[in-house]
């Protein structure tokens, strides 16, 4: 019975403890659900920062004077302070055509000097575009992986190679029918992984020389990512991100947008969230179809800063928005390592850079006019036909890659000019012939490419229908050349071979090859001393 008080007292306890236990479990576990939601929201702002160039063409030495923006040191300072915001979350990205018609600090070089650049800015993955392929599959693939070359190897030893993947999706080696390259990378942001698919110019085959894609073939860019983006999603990657040499545009709201990579960004997975563009040297900053397009510019006067927010259980990009940033001269300092390097590569080559090959009494543009004619093309096809003696000369625009300022031409101003590095080509056409070739100007309704010509004059009307745009073809004083009479032509190797469509000049007739194009353009300005090309109207839009 003494028991009983003491009993009755523990039992009054351990109800109020079980009272206690009751009251406190739903605040438990409101706590567990909180904290598990606090988590949660920290998780979901991973913060990732793309720095992407396109088009860099090796100029790293070069600047876009009108605009005062460019040049490997400040690029480099530019990216080095975006990335500086968001270090451990930040991956530098290019679209294509970072090396070919390089500047000769570059190009003189192999283009060796451009991919150390990329490495020492810390690159993680690039892809290929038409210009990789100028030089051959081979010589691609030695930038790539390392290797020598008899004209480097002696001063620098063997080249290491990029230290970033390249990725290409849609380039098909013919032996092994496979992709040539990886057709994606794979890169983790906080445990969170990105693929990124790497997408060529389908059309790479009609605008470099026929042996530039000797062994491989191109494949549909939209075909090419769907199917790889469906690989990436059976990995469980979400974020998907697609780097391509296909040309954009947009104004600088978004609005107005165009271009192939528009049409492919409409037909690609809804997986992907972001696609980087190239090839037309155009500013593009758009949403199609809930997937950001960006592109900016060239020769590295600008890059696209692409941040993204992503969620780590959906593994998805759940918001993104881009800049277009300029990289104005006058408004960050230099990076002194990259100048360094640049300055040591320019020094080694400065003999041949700085040959005075004559004068300029005005500057040369190669801005065509509303007919389509330029000074610098004029002169360029001038050259041309003076080398070669022939009744005609036709240059391509797009083998014009910079003006001639006002002064003493330099040869590296020439070679900047003119990069490529072709061979004139003599033949024989009819006057059928030219005017099937001058029709060809239209053959890609997207790319008008209005020849630059020499030894005659031409009018057209844009309106008529394909192949039927040219009203007259005459001599300089007024006669009209004959349909059936063969005349002596000049055009380059690139063209010869039929090269951005003018495949008539595939069928010209005792082909005789001459000397390299850039050594014309040197012995004409050479002869004269002093050159002052103008627009006289050898080209006449009708429809105007």
């Amino acid at each position: 019975m003494r028991k009983q008080p003491f009993t009755k007292l523990r039992s009054m306890i351990l109800a109020a403890s079980m009272a206690l236990c009751v009251l406190a479990i739903p605040w438990a576990v409101d706590a567990v659900k909180a904290f598990a939601d606090d988590q949660t929201h920290k998780q979901k702002n991973v913060n990732v920062q793309l720095l992407g160039i396109n088009d860099f063409h090796g100029q790293l030495d070069t600047y876009d004077k009108k605009r005062n923006a460019g040049g490997a040191e400040y690029l480099a300072a530019y990216l080095k302070k975006r990335e500086a915001a968001n270090p451990k979350n930040t991956l530098m990205v290019h679209a294509g055509d970072a090396v070919g018609a390089s500047s000769p600090v570059s190009a003189l070089l192999e283009d060796e000097p451009t991919i150390k650049f990329l490495n020492k800015m810390g690159f993680d993955v690039g892809t290929v575009g038409n210009h990789e392929f100028d030089e051959g599959v081979k010589e691609m693939l030695r930038l790539i992986n390392g290797g020598s070359h008899p004209k480097t190897v002696e001063k620098y030893g063997k080249f290491e190679g990029a230290d970033f993947p390249y990725v290409a999706a849609n380039v098909i080696d013919n032996k092994t029918n496979k992709p040539l390259l990886d057709p994606y990378a794979i890169k983790k942001v906080e445990g969170v992984p990105i693929g990124f698919i790497g997408i060529a110019l389908s059309d790479t085959p009609s605008v470099v020389m026929p042996s530039g894609t000797d062994g491989v073939r191109f494949t549909d860019e939209t075909k090419a990512i769907n199917k790889y983006a469906k690989k990436l999603k059976a990995k469980g990657i979400k974020s998907i991100v697609v780097l391509a040499h296909n040309p954009a545009a947009s104004k600088e709201d978004g609005s107005k947008a165009s271009g192939e990579l528009v049409d492919i960004a409409k037909g690609a997975d809804d997986e992907v969230d972001v696609l980087f563009g190239g090839h037309n040297h155009a500013l593009t900053n758009t949403t199609v179809d809930n997937k950001l397009l960006v592109e900016s510019y060239s020769y590295g006067t600008a890059f696209s800063d692409v941040d993204l927010v992503i969620n780590p259980v959906t593994k998805d990009i759940v918001k993104k928005k881009a800049e277009i940033v300029t990289a104005y001269r006058d408004k960050i300092k230099p990076d002194a390592k990259i100048k360094k390097m640049v300055d040591a590569y320019s020094a080694d080559v400065a003999p041949i850079l700085n040959q005075r090959i004559g004068t300029a009494s005005a500057p040369i543009s190669k801005q065509q006019n509303s007919n389509g004619e330029s000074e610098l093309g004029s002169m360029i096809a001038d050259a041309m036909r003076a080398q070669t003696h022939t009744d005609f000369a036709f240059m391509n625009p797009g083998g014009i890659r910079a003006d001639i300022d006002e002064g003493e031409i330099l040869w590296k101003e020439l070679f900047t000019a003119q990069p490529f590095g072709n061979d004139l080509v003599k033949m024989e056409l009819t006057g059928d012939q030219v005017k099937q070739l001058l029709n060809q100007q239209w053959a890609d309704p997207e790319r008008t490419k209005i020849l630059q010509i020499s030894g005659l004059k031409v009018k057209y009307d844009d309106s008529r229908p394909a192949g039927d745009r040219i009203v007259e073809i005459t001599l300089p004083d007024g006669r009209a050349i004959h349909s059936s009479k063969t005349y002596t032509v000049t055009v380059n190797s690139f063209m010869a071979s039929g090269g951005d469509g003018f495949t008539t000049l595939e069928d010209g007739k005792n082909q005789l090859v001459d000397i390299p194009d850039l050594d014309a353009l040197i012995h004409f300005i050479q002869s004269k001393r002093e050159v002052n090309p103008t627009i006289d109207g050898r080209m006449t839009k009708l429809n105007n």
